[in-house]
């Protein structure tokens, strides 16, 4: 194969200069172009939800690029818009009433901070601090790169990035001084906002903390007037084992990050979602207090239908029998992962099940390239974070074929471990 000009995501091409390519996808299988079949243990970085080409979001999509690809948003609106926005309101908390469309999750955190700020502003209050969580992960944008872990990810791009204000990880013994640290910071009055993943911490490594803590962390922020962002665009549309891992402790966040998951996987699409006193800080005759945001492809209307469709999904199929298999069968594999002495903090959270080969997790563990190797010559798409290894797949996989994954994790063990 000659070599492609394609410069690819977290990719070090002086170790991978090769690419495999892939000519199809169904339910939970990629399929390569030489015709072998790939097992998608991550959901293709944790977008696909109910399984590839899904036929019911498929044909939603081909119906409506024949009728209306696209139009500017800032003026217009159109049906598969407002039918998702209006269905999914429906499935969240009662105070979120508004719902901004973007394109990315990065692109919805940075328009969730851009509310807050405005909103502060707009009132005359002097906060503009964000608060976030160590070894959290908000995205790749410079905006998101300050919200999140500082390190070899940020380190190029130092000089662009805001300061932030950042209260430890809860780890287990620990969670108090979480909630002690947020409470020092939301005294302070230039705090504006608390951004957090809620109950895990993806790209930072899988690490799951108590529902208590995000509670007590809500309660926190609203004593004080902070707002509350919640960054679910990993773990919303049922990877926690709920709709939304918020559901898990009761609190209905001030704003709200969709993305992944709101297509099913099949197109990219994101939402940002906020109490109305938000949008009313923002409402005036005075044209300086427009919210300045917007992407050229907003709310793209086959994007959107596919969206509408992922909901007529959850609305009318068992979706969450299937994330309840998926979960039990993880908890299956839990149990032998934990027995394994060359595997450590075996864990899982609804549908994603995690553990180290050897000690605690590093991203820039040299064994991270060995491992993925190590996968894919097993045809299993399982990409580390380091020498942390996880699965987190779409709904429709089968027990066989999670089971064929707790296999390959224990056998990498006995290899590197």
């Amino acid at each position: 194969m000659k070599t492609s000009p394609i410069w690819h995501p977290f990719t070090q091409h002086a170790l991978f200069p090769q690419m495999r390519a892939i000519r199809s996808a169904e339910g939970a299988w990629l399929t390569d172009t030489d015709g072998v079949r790939i097992f998608d243990a991550i959901s293709s970085w944790w977008v696909v939800t109910h399984g590839h080409c899904h036929p019911h979001i498929v044909r939603a999509i081909r119906e409506q690029a024949g009728k209306l690809d696209q139009v500017i948003f800032a003026g217009h609106t159109h049906e598969p818009a407002e039918g998702f926005a209006a269905r999914l309101l429906k499935r969240l908390p009662a105070p979120l009433t508004r719902v901004f469309f973007s394109d990315s999750g990065s692109t919805s955190v940075e328009v969730a901070l851009k509310m807050a700020l405005g909103r502060f502003r707009h009132r005359g209050e002097a906060r503009h601090r964000i608060v976030v969580m160590e070894n959290g992960y908000h995205g790749d944008t410079v905006g998101t790169m300050s919200a999140g872990e500082r390190g070899v990810f940020t380190q190029p791009y130092d000089p662009l990035l805001f300061a932030v204000d950042r209260i430890p990880f809860p780890a287990e013994g620990a969670e108090q001084a979480t909630l002690d640290a947020l409470e020092a910071l939301a005294r302070r009055p230039d705090t504006a906002a608390l951004l957090i993943e809620p109950l895990a911490l993806g790209a930072g490594g899988m690490m799951f903390y108590p529902s208590w803590v995000l509670a007590e962390m809500a309660a926190i922020c609203a004593r004080h007037g902070i707002l509350l962002i919640a960054d679910e665009v990993m773990t919303g549309w049922g990877r926690s084992g709920r709709f939304l891992a918020c559901d898990h402790a009761g609190v209905a966040p001030d704003i709200l990050c969709l993305s992944k998951g709101i297509t099913g996987g099949h197109l990219p699409l994101a939402v940002t979602l906020c109490r109305e006193e938000i949008f009313l800080s923002h409402w005036s005759e005075d044209r300086a207090k427009t919210f300045f945001h917007s992407s050229s492809y907003t709310a793209n209307p086959i994007a959107c239908a596919a969206a509408l469709a992922n909901l007529e999904l959850w609305d009318d199929e068992p979706v969450q029998a299937g994330i309840d298999r998926v979960a039990a069968v993880q908890t299956q594999g839990l149990t032998r992962l934990a027995a394994h002495p060359r595997l450590s903090g075996a864990r899982q959270f609804g549908t994603i099940l995690a553990a180290e080969i050897g000690a605690s997790g590093s991203y820039m563990s040299t064994l991270g390239p060995e491992l993925l190797r190590f996968f894919a010559a097993r045809n299993l798409l399982i990409r580390p974070l380091g020498n942390t290894v996880y699965l987190l797949p779409p709904y429709c996989s089968t027990g066989a074929e999670l089971s064929a994954c707790h296999d390959a994790m224990l056998e990498a063990a006995d290899v590197f471990g």
